[in-house]
């Protein structure tokens, strides 16, 4: 499959970038050691790779997903044999005891990266996924940047999102937070972080669920009216990479809107990825019709038309495009060929992520919270937060 075809691109974004400074990449990654926090994600695993193939003193990549920490190392093994440095993987939560044993067990990192997130729209429909989409996003970020200050870490990166640009749904925003937190931190170590696009076939992304209904002969549904930028996989790992070893004190990289750069809608997407299968678009006018499809069609293994459903998007919290900036924020678009980026100030908000830390504990302690406080408290920390409610998610939906 060709990725870069169906985003519509036809090069690499990020080689003009990363082959300009191939020889400092290397010189720096193999004299150093690196934690990647959420390393067996989509994006954890090209940024591992990455650090991996550049021949590190010591990687060590700390995940959940047991399952897919196994296919990242067979993976890499499979790629890339072998380094000469201390590379380990460890099934951890940072959220809990063992990992804290973990980190005192060694904690001696120069870098130490966290890529994991709760990523999804959909993880607010509820007050209860919604408060670990805190824990995750913010409270653990905090508490993984602290844990580097104590040991004399020398740089810490941790992924934001395009979405944390003027949010309208409670994941951008709990990343703006975040953006927050980690900016009061930066007068005990220097950070970094970096913006991007959605990943293409990234794992629970749509464009992944495309592979799932093809091999489960189920309807292919997209919206036909979100427009999104994407980035393949590699491209993910390329800039965490560069944000981490370059990136100045606050600065947040992101990708630079260019020809090659485009917004697509995820129909036009699924229309291209069948092309390239040899398969022509059947389309449903209702979720019936596209359920029922493989139904009446006995010979499925010899059609060559699928079901399709594209509709236009109604959830709540969607954007129809995205942006990586805002027109407040200050930018350096010369430093890199390919990569922007947003230069941060200091911010004067101790008072106020110290409040945010106190509601939520608050919350917490009473064991019971509503979807409606969270917002509240979320419009506090961010006064533009310009939330959208429809009462509909993407669960309700096929």
């Amino acid at each position: 499959m060709d990725i870069l075809k169906l985003i519509g691109r036809t090069k690499e974004l990020f080689s003009d970038d990363i082959n300009n400074h191939e020889d400092e990449l290397r010189r720096i990654i193999s004299q150093s050691s690196f934690l990647v926090i959420g390393g067996a994600g989509s994006i954890g695993q090209a940024t591992t790779k990455e650090i991996f193939k550049r021949n590190p003193r010591k990687l060590h990549v700390v995940d959940i997903s047991e399952n897919n920490m196994v296919e990242l190392v067979r993976d890499i093994r499979s790629s890339y044999g072998y380094i000469d440095g201390d590379f380990q993987t460890f099934a951890l939560d940072v959220g809990y005891l063992e990992y804290d044993a973990f980190w005192d067990s060694d904690g001696q990192y120069d870098y130490v990266l966290n890529l994991s997130a709760l990523k999804h729209v959909r993880s607010e429909k509820d007050p209860f996924t919604l408060m670990r989409m805190i824990d995750v996003n913010i409270l653990n970020t905090d508490k993984t940047i602290r844990q580097a200050i104590q040991n004399g870490v020398k740089k810490y990166f941790c992924v934001s999102t395009d979405k944390a640009a003027n949010p309208v749904n409670m994941m951008g925003a709990s990343k703006r937070i975040m953006e927050m937190f980690v900016n009061r931190r930066s007068r005990d170590i220097s950070v970094s972080m970096a913006r991007f696009a959605n990943v293409a076939f990234s794992d629970g992304s749509l464009l992944h669920g495309f592979d799932q209904r093809i091999k489960k002969f189920q309807p292919i549904v997209a919206p036909n009216d979100v427009r999104r930028y994407f980035v393949t996989p590699k491209e993910s790992g390329e800039l965490c990479l560069m944000s981490c070893i370059f990136g100045r004190n606050r600065d947040i990289l992101f990708p630079k809107l260019n020809e090659q750069l485009h917004m697509t809608t995820f129909a036009e997407i699924a229309v291209k990825y069948l092309e390239q299968k040899n398969i022509k678009v059947y389309a449903c006018k209702d979720e019936d019709e596209a359920r029922n499809y493989f139904g009446k069609n006995l010979n499925r293994n010899d059609e060559l038309t699928w079901p399709c459903l594209f509709t236009k998007s109604d959830t709540t919290g969607e954007k129809d495009f995205e942006e990586f900036f805002t027109e407040r924020e200050n930018l350096d678009m010369d430093r890199f060929q390919n990569l922007g980026v947003i230069m941060n100030e200091i911010e004067d908000n101790e008072s106020l992520v110290n409040y945010f830390d106190q509601e939520i504990g608050s919350m917490k302690a009473k064991r019971y919270w509503t979807k409606q406080e969270i917002v509240e408290l979320f419009r506090k920390m961010l006064p533009d937060f310009q939330h959208v409610e429809t009462g509909k998610y993407l669960d309700a939906k096929m």
